[in-house]
Parts: C-alpha cells; structure tokens; sequence
C-alpha cells in the first residue's frame, strides 16, 4: 500500500504522518526502532514496529502515517541528507540579485541599512516553503532594532581607519550584534498572519565563540566551511517555540566545494545572478524537519 501514512512515537509525542519512504528513511537512521510504536490506517491500535510483519526488514514497504490532525507535530530530521520535510525557496534569480545589490549599497550608506535589511529579510521568508507552514511572513519593523543595523554598517569601515587592530578588536562586537539580528528575525516570522512565536535561544557568549572560531578557521584556508557547518546546526538546534527540531543535513564539503563554485561565478560576474539564485535554493534545501529526539 504505498500511499498509506504512519504515525511513530517519539518520547510522548505523536509523529507525522510520513509516507512509505520516508518512514523507511527513519528505520534506517534508528529513529523507528523494533520496539518504537506505530500506527497507520486499518490497525485497530498502536503496535511495535517489530510485531508487524515486513515492517523493519528490507523487503516490503515501510510506509508513513494516518489522520491530518497531527500533522503539527512532524519534525525534523537528522542526517546528512535531507528526510522528512525539507524546506524550499522559491526565488527570481534578478529579484534576488536586484535585492542584495540594494542591501550591499544601504549597509555601505548606513543610514538605510535597518530598512533595506528589513525589506531583504521580509522578501526572503515570504518565499521560503516550510511544510505545513503556508504563507509564511516576516512582521520585523526598521525601527525595532535599527541602532543594531547602522553599528553593523559602521563597523564595514573599521578598515579605513588608522587604529591598529581595530578589526580584530571589534570581531565580538560584531558578533553580539548578529546575534541581536537573529533573535529579532526569528522572533518576527509568522504564518498565515498569525505569529509563529518562535525564538533563539541560542547564549550571546555562545554565538560569539562561534564566531570568533568562525573569522579563526580562515587561517586554514578550507576549515571555515566546516565551522560553518556547525555553527549553523548549533543555531538551528537553538530555535525554540516549535515542536520540531529543525536540522541542517549539508556537510562542510558541500558548503565548500559550492561556495567556490560561487566564487568563481562572481569572479567571472556574467553567472553571478545564476549561482546567487543555485547557492540559495541549495542552502534551504538542506534544511529539514525531523522528530525531536529527547
């Protein structure tokens, strides 16, 4: 049957419904085990996975689950390909290149940076696909943290003074207020007009190890796109506010071997909307939505 759903049980919470393969994915990675109880349309109760028949040997289907009124509680999922709900984005690659030339020049002029950031990052969420979360939007104002925006601008001239190391002394500084930027987007993100309530929850002192390990990692030509990694996955794991946990499957490879892609488009300029628009839609397509494990 296999467009049956399943239901799993994860801690005390209910899970899904997944389709065939999709629960087969789960089984795989350990998340289903013999003993996790399931359920799927036509079983007159919740049984373990290891009392159905067929269900965690290879052979024949393990499907998803039943009744829509779960669906709210589907997760993410972990690994490094994506299972479960990924995400996507729908882009125009000239609107995404038109949107980042005028966020480049409002930073560099400082004065707009808190309304063209704001503009760029409620264009960008209206297009991002999160299943189950139709018409997702983003109700941040310019003025709610727009001290935060024109310090971000300012500190792009930090190396057009004459004080001597004045770039690496301000690295935590700029790292407290990307901090702030994420705590206010992630706070702001609504779905059909009704506020999602999320939030980071991610430590101030934490995020600014991370990103000072972040400029560090340079040092090593290649081992930034692996910090980058986890450094995504951590502030990910930190969002609150939802009971799926969001999981980012991309491995510090990929991020590195496309972000030279990308370099090189730049570097050529004629395939710079291209690669702009492929490295987007690749970075949301590898997050996921996954079960929360305790």
């Amino acid at each position: 049957m296999p467009n049956r759903q399943w239901f799993f049980a994860s801690g005390n919470t209910q899970q899904g419904p997944y389709s065939q393969d999709q629960l087969r994915d789960f089984i795989a990675r350990g998340a289903v085990r013999a003993d996790t109880r399931v359920w799927t349309e036509g079983m007159s109760d919740w049984q373990r996975a290891g009392d159905i028949p067929g269900l965690l040997s290879g052979g024949s289907a393990a499907p998803a689950m039943p009744p829509a009124s779960a669906r709210e509680s589907e997760p993410l999922a972990r690994g490094t390909e994506p299972i479960g709900a990924p995400l996507s984005v729908d882009l125009n690659i000239w609107g995404l290149l038109g949107r980042t030339l005028i966020f480049v020049i409002g930073f560099l002029l400082v004065l707009p940076a808190p309304w063209v950031a704001t503009s760029f990052y409620g264009w960008l969420i209206s297009r991002v696909r999160v299943p189950q979360r139709p018409n997702l939007s983003f109700t941040g104002q310019p003025t709610d943290i727009w001290w935060v925006f024109v310090l971000l601008a300012l500190c792009a001239y930090s190396g057009l003074t004459d004080i001597p190391y004045i770039g690496i002394i301000l690295i935590p500084v700029q790292a407290w207020l990307s901090w702030m930027t994420i705590k206010w987007v992630v706070a702001n993100i609504s779905a059909n007009g009704q506020p999602l309530r999320l939030s980071f929850r991610g430590e101030a002192l934490h995020y600014i190890g991370w990103f000072v390990l972040l400029n560090l990692s340079f040092i090593t030509i290649i081992g930034w796109a692996w910090v980058t990694t986890a450094m995504t996955r951590w502030m990910f794991r930190n969002i609150d506010g939802t009971r799926r946990e969001i999981i980012f499957n991309a491995s510090g490879l990929e991020v590195l071997w496309r972000t030279v892609v990308v370099a090189i488009g730049c570097i050529l300029i004629i395939p710079i909307p291209w690669v702009l628009g492929w490295i987007a839609r690749w970075y949301v397509s590898q997050v996921a939505l996954a079960p929360r494990t305790a």
